[in-house]
């Protein structure tokens, strides 16, 4: 018998593509790993394994660059209930953030010791393809810059509210928090220096110099800390009001204008505004973009602050940080989508089961709920849902979720449906008209504060390099997912 010249051949897929206006019905030919084909009416009896896509849409394996795996529970349990969540979202790509303290690993230390942990628990437990970036949280981590780089890290982030103000609220115990010695701070000069480590990096290492970036979760503590106490005492607002005036849109913008300067400083060129949640965040991004051309600012938004808005039924179950905001915020936000001003879409999942999400004694306090929730099963879903009723393309769609964070983060070999790339591909249903249940989703959360939202289009087929993981409701196989040493592959026909 000839040997087959490829492993699988999709057919009848009408592809979507990052950067291609046309949707054209092709088949798709896979082979170790990698597209290998794309045409018309290529043979069946060319491949082991034919599927039949059926006209689906086939979008390229989407990268959620904003993920949190192993916040409130052992990483090694997160891993496989979130990735598998990942999957039946579309998502082939999890790029999680981690960082010493309080949740995560729970330890301190160097990230000599801290990574290989990291990896350890990681090892084998992913459904998904997946890597991390990480936090510089003292000194000595920013003397291990290079050390990450060769680990494969190149991406880092900063919390600019940790010095000042709790994970969840007021705190008064921070230097616990971030695990810290007595002589360290965790402020606008360590920021500082984090910045001037992230450009040493990039002069030392000009041919990664595109993928070394700094990520930055911009709130003051000082703003939120004084409107904490006025929301706290006038007692006028509660729920996600409450939590929204609590941490207010213009801390967000300030912090923007003070991470800004601080890159133009220390000439830091590569920076991605995490989750900007408001009009005014977007307005000082805009602003910083004019006052310093040089600089690249991406700006990131979540699903949840595009689909959920403060009188979301949700209430204390979508609470998360920066605040989920009013309605008017919420259309500012997706008019900067639709005006380009948006590099990425990202769930920024963080699944936090209900006993911990809650306070037993008083569960609609928003002020003792935890913060962040789960969401990657229903990114593509959401952005099609709402993108659609806007008129959002769906080749920008891909940009969104697949193209611009794979080229943002190193992710060479993914973001398209192209040759040589990772044979990554989502089979999408655009009518299949479904009501979001948390007791049909794979997270382990048991909650979601999408619950009972109607989202037009669903994953029916999602493959990693080529393998079926997850297949019309159930997910295929064992943990499938690596871990991805970045700049992770150059994709050659």
């Amino acid at each position: 018998m000839a040997e087959k010249r490829f492993d699988t051949l999709v057919k009848n897929v009408r592809l979507v593509r990052p950067g291609v206006d046309a949707i054209r019905s092709m088949d798709v030919a896979i082979r170790d790993g990698k597209f290998a084909a794309l045409g018309l009416d290529l043979p069946a009896e060319d491949a082991r394994a034919v599927i039949d896509a059926q006209g689906l849409l086939g979008f390229p394996g989407l990268v959620d660059s904003h993920m949190h795996v192993g916040i409130y529970q052992p990483l090694e349990l997160d891993a496989p209930s979130e990735s598998r969540a990942a999957a039946m979202g579309g998502v082939t790509t999890s790029v999680n953030y981690m960082r010493t303290g309080q949740y995560y690993l729970n330890r301190g230390g160097p990230y000599r010791d801290f990574f290989p942990e990291v990896l350890k628990q990681s090892a084998g437990r992913f459904h998904v393809d997946y890597a991390y970036h990480l936090a510089p949280m003292t000194p000595g981590h920013v003397e291990e810059l290079d050390h990450l780089l060769e680990s494969g890290v190149p991406s880092f982030k900063i919390f600019m509210f940790y010095g000042g103000y709790g994970l969840h609220g007021r705190s008064t115990s921070q230097r616990d928090f971030l695990m810290i010695g007595e002589d360290e701070s965790y402020d606008f000069a360590h920021f500082e220096f984090v910045m001037r480590g992230v450009r040493r990096l990039m002069d030392d290492h000009p041919e990664m110099s595109d993928f070394i970036s700094l990520s930055l979760h911009c709130e003051l503590a000082e703003i939120m800390n004084a409107y904490t106490r006025i929301v706290e005492r006038e007692g006028k607002l509660s729920g996600l009001a409450a939590y929204s005036a609590a941490r207010p849109p213009h801390s967000e913008g300030l912090a923007i204008w003070i991470a800004a300067y601080l890159a133009y400083e220390t000439d830091c060129l590569n920076i991605n505004l995490l989750h900007l949640s408001s009009r005014k965040a977007v307005e000082a991004a805009l602003m910083m973009r004019d006052v310093f051309p040089h600089i690249d600012f991406a700006c990131e938004a979540t699903i949840g602050h595009l689909l959920l808005d403060v009188d979301a039924p949700a209430a204390q179950l979508a609470k998360v940080n920066p605040p989920i905001r009013p309605r008017a915020d919420v259309e500012q936000l997706w008019d900067a989508v639709l005006d380009g001003d948006v590099d990425w879409i990202v769930s920024d999942h963080a699944c936090c089961r209900h006993e911990l999400k809650v306070d037993a004694r008083e569960p609609g306090n928003i002020w003792l709920a935890k913060s962040g929730f789960g969401g990657t099963e229903y990114l593509l879903s959401g952005l099609h849902t709402e993108g659609k009723k806007r008129g959002l393309s769906l080749s920008r769609m891909a940009e969104l979720v697949c193209w611009n964070p794979s080229r943002r983060f190193g992710l060479l070999a993914k973001g398209d449906v192209a040759l040589g790339y990772d044979a990554d591909l989502v089979l999408f249903d655009p009518d299949d008209t479904f009501v979001v249940r948390a007791a049909d989703s794979e997270s382990a959360q048991g909650y979601t504060p999408f619950e009972g939202m109607e989202l037009e289009g669903r994953v029916k087929k999602t493959l990693l390099r080529g393998e079926v993981i997850y297949d019309d409701g159930r997910i295929v196989g064992p943990p499938r997912g690596k871990f991805l040493k970045r700049p992770y592959g150059a994709p050659s026909p």
